[in-house]
């Protein structure tokens, strides 16, 4: 029998919840099965002392803001090149904390039972309601976020990756800073192969927040979603996606500051350098449209 799968776990902070961050190491702290190892990282913030019982926890302290995907990538790398000292790692939010004491041997469990599963998804769910709201259901079929399914991409904050899954596609893409990095490294995983769980028993706790509060919001979903398109559809999907999008953005009726914000942002995706370009395979499409999500939505 194989040994159970080394765990460790990223936190991202920008200092401004210490409170919240301290609860959410006392939630790992608790988990059953061999300890986990945290790596927390201050996104250009100074961190303050960090000493929990039972928990080892080291700490990085970047000098700027470097954005979520990168500041992430900076936690990976903490654990060896691509995270390879351990097997799996949690990406936690500082203001979540896991309810449950079994979330960690669950992570285990599943990697062990299923070779190819990459990443795990967690269910976000809010602590005082506990309503998951759909946008936190990585599926378009999200009415029902106590059905757990395969699915095509993953909450940031809330969610397992095992380390090979790095080692062999990379991580997550640096200039993206914030939206839809996930998506950029689901899509690669799922092209090597790798497939994603969303797990609706294994829950971080997390408050309901709009996404919209982050005042680069509506620029950066619109750049980014250019860019996941130019860096990973074939090329006669690429207009197919964003014409979809940019459909769908005008529905919704935003008002004329989002509006413009969002369109000044999808002219940036077109006229800045998106990183690399590798096309999934059209059998990663058939593979997307299969799950329920084909890459044209």
């Amino acid at each position: 029998m194989s040994a159970p799968a080394k765990l460790g776990a990223v936190v991202l902070t920008m200092g401004n919840r210490p409170e919240e961050l301290r609860a959410l190491l006392d939630s790992v702290a608790k988990q059953q099965g061999e300890a986990i190892e945290v790596v927390v990282v201050g996104n250009g913030s100074p961190l303050p002392e960090l000493s929990v019982p039972g928990l080892t926890v080291r700490t990085v302290e970047l000098p700027e803001n470097v954005g979520i995907p990168a500041g992430r990538n900076v936690g990976i790398e903490a654990f060896g090149p691509g995270g390879r000292e351990v097997d799996v790692l949690l990406f936690l939010d500082d203001d979540g904390h896991l309810p449950g004491q079994d979330t960690a041997e669950l992570c285990r469990e599943a990697f062990a039972a299923d070779p190819k599963l990459g990443i795990i998804s967690f269910r976000i769910a809010d602590p005082d309601t506990g309503v998951t709201a759909r946008r936190h259901v990585p599926r378009l079929r999200a009415a029902d976020p106590m059905r757990s399914s395969r699915v095509t991409t993953f909450l940031g904050g809330a969610n397992a990756v095992r380390t090979k899954v790095f080692a062999e596609v990379g991580g997550l893409p640096d200039d993206f800073f914030y939206a839809h990095e996930e998506t950029d490294l689901a899509w690669r995983a799922l092209d090597a192969g790798w497939m994603i769980d969303y797990r609706s028993d294994m829950v971080l706790h997390h408050p309901t927040t709009a996404p919209s509060r982050h005042a680069v919001y509506h620029r950066m979903v619109a750049r980014n979603r250019v860019w996941l398109a130019r860096r990973n559809l074939p090329a006669p999907l690429v207009p197919v996606y964003l014409g979809v999008w940019l459909l769908l953005t005008l529905a919704r009726r935003p008002s004329p500051p989002a509006l413009r914000a969002w369109l000044g942002g999808f002219k940036e995706g077109w006229t800045t350098p998106c990183g690399p370009r590798r096309p999934m395979k059209w059998r990663t499409v058939w593979r997307l449209t299969r799950l329920g999500r084909p890459p044209v939505i």
